[in-house]
């Protein structure tokens, strides 16, 4: 390691003002950094003038914040959808037994996770991680004076070598991410060289969910597969707009006199949009001079139903995030919604897409603070009121529990084995037998004299009288009577 550090700090460059790309391969950075897709090609830099007829998102975490997160209310609502309930999770350290995991506990390392940073929560860490994952892939944190410090993702780049090997290939099959570099402003901001960090491997919590399959070492925006979907629906909300704009019509055909002359034909045409352009103007009657015929060339917005266009376009958006439609409260998601719809959506979405992404961040953390021997870091979900079952199925599977807890210490297993194997989700491994086998588990009696000859044998608690008999067996003249094991006289 030590090698690869004194690389890392040797590459150390003055400030390049030159084309992206051949400033990246100055950096020993990642070209790939500064591509991006459109129209199926890939291009190297940053886009400026791409010729659209629609308006265009830019690839990017600044084009998906402006365009995508702040620009559509769709993106929004899924993007909130998915932070909502992903943000309650708490962080705890899980034990691992045999590779197997077992009951998780807190100690005082988790502090940078409960308190990363001044008035902050582990709420508002997984809130911001899980933003920047959505809107560039990547979220990187690392932790400066015991709190956690977050790397803007567009200005963070990796770099990848080969240990040992200055020149080494980086996209040989021996290269390995071996730093990152901090850039405050990106490759076109103002940093000087004293602004410029270099952080190990060690140093940073790298959290990437969705893996880019063109770069291995770097994360992929769910957004990035339906750049054109927001796009559509973009355009047709400025299609819909454009349709309230215009009278709430599509258009009116105008035939005009062939005498009228140019000036006539625009003072008939400023006229008509003065009194009939907009809204507010929408389904006046319709007053024309002589000369001019007007058509009505299309209907009203019943007839539009620009649901049956956007519908579609919204659930590829939300299968795209990960959240079921009924979840994130769009049309088709509702048109099906009932109780019991809802309580499924609920937990596919947990069991696909929010546990997943908890995993994930719990292994990312676990880069930058210290986790105890024999443990994991780990999420705790017990509290959320989201994951909660309704009443009746918690029921059942408390009755669940209980009778097989019953039926284990009936069999002779051990009742605080029996707990920790049901506790640590059926780890049957944690099961320690009592070696009895008896219905009622009870030890045998052990065994007792044969009673003397004319002497009954008397169970059960006796006094002292009882047991001293005269030599005769006799108690007032009478000789005792036994039944069921019991003297009585």
């Amino acid at each position: 390691m030590a090698k690869v550090t004194d690389w890392l700090l040797a590459r150390k460059p003055a400030p390049v003002r030159a084309d992206t790309i051949e400033r990246a391969y100055a950096l020993g950075l990642d070209a790939n950094d500064q591509s991006f897709n459109f129209a199926g090609r890939q291009y190297f830099g940053i886009p400026t003038d791409i010729p659209n007829r629609t308006e265009r998102i830019d690839p990017g975490f600044l084009g998906f914040a402006n365009g995508a997160m702040k620009g559509n209310a769709v993106i929004f609502a899924c993007m909130r959808a998915r932070f909502s309930v992903f943000s309650q999770a708490r962080f705890q350290f899980r034990r691992m037994s045999n590779g197997r995991p077992g009951d998780l506990f807190g100690t005082v390392d988790l502090a940078p996770l409960e308190s990363p940073w001044a008035n902050g929560t582990t709420g508002d860490l997984l809130n911001r991680m899980l933003i920047d994952a959505d809107l560039s892939g990547n979220s990187y944190w690392t932790i400066r004076d015991g709190s956690l410090r977050r790397l803007r993702p567009d200005w963070v780049y990796i770099i990848r070598g080969v240990e040992g090997d200055p020149e080494g290939n980086p996209d040989a099959i021996d290269s390995h991410i071996v730093g990152y570099v901090y850039w405050p402003g990106g490759p076109y901001g103002a940093a000087e060289r004293s602004e410029m960090e270099y952080l190990l491997p060690e140093e940073v919590c790298h959290f990437a969910p969705i893996p880019d399959p063109e770069s291995p070492w770097k994360g992929m925006s769910w957004i990035t597969p339906i750049i054109r979907e927001i796009e559509g629906d973009n355009a047709t909300t400025d299609h819909k707009n454009a349709f309230f704009r215009n009278g709430a019509t599509l258009s009116t055909l105008f035939k005009y006199d062939s005498d009228m002359d140019v000036v006539e034909v625009r003072a008939m045409k400023s006229l008509f949009e003065e009194q009939h352009g907009g809204a507010p103007n929408a389904y006046k009657s319709l007053h024309i001079g002589g000369g001019v015929d007007a058509t009505v060339i299309g209907t009203d917005l019943k007839q539009l139903d620009f649901s049956q266009v956007t519908g579609g376009i919204e659930t590829r958006i939300a299968s795209a995030a990960g959240v079921p439609p009924i979840i994130v409260g769009l049309r088709e998601g509702l048109q099906a919604a009932t109780y019991s719809n809802y309580v499924q959506a609920k937990r596919a979405y947990a069991d696909i897409t929010l546990r997943f992404l908890w995993e994930n961040v719990a292994g990312s953390l676990a880069t930058v603070i210290t986790v105890p021997p024999g443990a994991v870091l780990w999420y705790d979900d017990r509290d959320i009121a989201f994951l909660r079952v309704d009443k009746l199925e918690q029921a059942q599977i408390m009755q669940t529990n209980a009778s097989t807890l019953q039926t284990l210490i009936n069999s002779g297993w051990e009742p605080e084995s029996a707990r920790d194997a049901l506790l640590a989700d059926g780890d049957w491994a944690k099961l320690t037998h009592s070696g009895l086998y008896s219905v009622q588990l009870q030890e045998p009696m052990p065994d007792q004299p044969e009673p003397a000859l004319g002497v009954p044998a008397i169970a059960g608690p006796t006094n002292e009288k009882q047991d001293e008999l005269p030599p005769n067996g006799k108690v007032n003249g009478k000789v005792p009577a036994v039944t069921a094991g019991k003297a009585t006289s």
